[in-house]
């Protein structure tokens, strides 16, 4: 399954632990951030780019994070044995994609996904032939490339596709794909840009899942970082000379503060900036979309499944457990499948009990393998869109968003108030590569005005 590179393959070809800053060897050329202190808002990965480059070029920095650990959206839960990583779980596109050094320099190690390792079943457990499978993908390649053409600014890809191809609208396949592959990659069809659906460059290279948990990173940029967890940052005050930050009743200044909280969270007014943000950025954080994307780890003592890294099963509801990943083709020794629920059905499951969720998912699988196969032991599941330190998943070009805006997302205020995440990436949204691109452009920022 092609995934990210999908549509352009097609249109383009309250405990805290405080470590002591780096000790800088002493040279004639004196620091060009000493005597100036930054506060980052955030531990992800964009947030801890930040903090290690500035601190790397001398400034003071404090970085807080709401949530107990560091990683922001790299969350790996390893309670079962294995790394199941509840955000970013791919390197998507390995050449040129500053993930692939990173990922060597922390130990994180990663397993090539073959796109070509595939089986796919329709209702009642009808095996689909590849020669459907990569016809109707074809097809849709070549929709994708011209569907814009009838796009406007009003409409969304989900009004425009189903006015223009009403035969495909209910057809299980193409949901599929729909669901799969641009829901998964974008966000919900009734509202994304019927006109900028293919927005955002991709890094070329192999997909590789991560086999260790993401969060390695995230520890690896963390390490020798001031730290504060269990912080959540409630006000930031930049009408003075110094920007006071709330957090936990407790007010910290600085010099600069960079915010780095997810979209959603922005979306959700948590903070109060003072004073206001400019217009611009509000109707920025009011026009970009946030997906949601929940993602579920099942395991079982025995493998019942097709021995491929990708399994997909077309019911008649898109969005719903309809794309499997394969766990055992990367972790040899665990019987386990992870599946997802995309957009309007994925935040349905959120108000699903673990019985529930397993019962939906055993239907399809039973469709697929026969009534007699297993339950699973053990289900590990995300509730990413009701999750107050991310309210979504990422970014996405909704109908209304214009590619400025994440420009508008990323502007300075005032030279002191600083914005980063995958949301503030006009090129590389939605995606963890390009979250970590905007944490080192908001350091160069800083730096530059030494």
């Amino acid at each position: 399954m092609k995934r990210r590179t999908f549509i352009k393959n097609t249109l383009q070809g309250a405990s805290s632990f405080l470590v002591a800053p780096l000790v800088f060897a002493s040279c004639e050329d004196t620091p060009v951030g000493e005597s100036k202190s930054v506060i980052v808002v955030g531990a992800g990965i964009s947030g801890l780019a930040a903090a290690k480059k500035l601190q790397d070029n001398g400034f003071t920095v404090t970085v807080l994070e709401a949530q107990e650990k560091v990683g922001g959206r790299l969350r790996t839960n390893r309670s079962l044995g294995i790394a199941f990583d509840e955000g970013a779980s791919w390197i998507h596109g390995t050449d040129g994609n500053p993930i692939t050094d990173l990922a060597e320099e922390a130990n994180m190690t990663s397993f090539f996904t073959d796109d070509d390792s595939r089986k796919s079943y329709d209702i009642g457990g009808v095996v689909r032939s590849a020669a459907i499978y990569d016809e109707a993908e074809d097809n849709l390649y070549g929709i994708l490339a011209n569907l814009m053409d009838s796009g406007s600014e009003t409409q969304s890809f989900q009004t425009v596709f189903n006015a223009q191809y009403p035969n495909y609208a209910n057809d299980r396949l193409y949901k599929f794909f729909l669901s799969s592959y641009i829901t998964f990659d974008t966000g919900d069809l009734d509202k994304l840009s019927s006109l900028l659906y293919d927005e955002g460059e991709v890094f070329g290279g192999e997909e590789r899942i991560i086999t260790n948990g993401y969060d390695t990173i995230a520890n690896h940029l963390a390490n020798g970082l001031s730290v504060q967890l269990n912080q959540r940052v409630t006000k930031v005050d930049y009408s003075t000379d110094k920007v006071k930050i709330t957090h936990n009743n407790t007010i910290s200044e600085a010099d600069y503060v960079i915010v780095t909280v997810p979209l959603g969270v922005l979306k959700q007014n948590i903070i109060t900036f003072v004073p206001e943000l400019p217009t611009t950025k509000q109707t920025a954080i009011e026009k970009v979309g946030m997906n949601c994307v929940n993602k579920f780890l099942l395991t079982w003592d025995t493998a019942f499944w097709d021995d491929v890294q990708y399994i997909s099963y077309t019911p008649e509801t898109r969005d719903k457990f309809n794309y499997f990943v394969n766990v055992k083709k990367f972790h040899p020794s665990v019987n386990a499948l992870m599946t997802f629920a995309y957009a309007d059905y994925g935040r349905q499951t959120e108000t699903m009990s673990d019985d529930q969720i397993i019962t939906e998912i055993m239907a399809h699988l039973k469709d697929m393998y026969g009534n007699n196969i297993p339950n699973p032991t053990n289900l590990l599941r995300t509730k990413w869109n009701s999750n107050e330190n991310s309210f979504g998943s990422y970014s996405y070009t909704a109908v209304g968003t214009k590619m400025e805006h994440f420009s508008d997302l990323a502007e300075t205020v005032n030279d002191k108030l600083f914005f980063a995440g995958e949301h503030t990436n006009e090129d590389y949204f939605s995606n963890a590569h390009g979250a970590y691109l905007s944490g080192n452009r908001e350091a160069e920022k800083i730096i530059d005005l030494q």
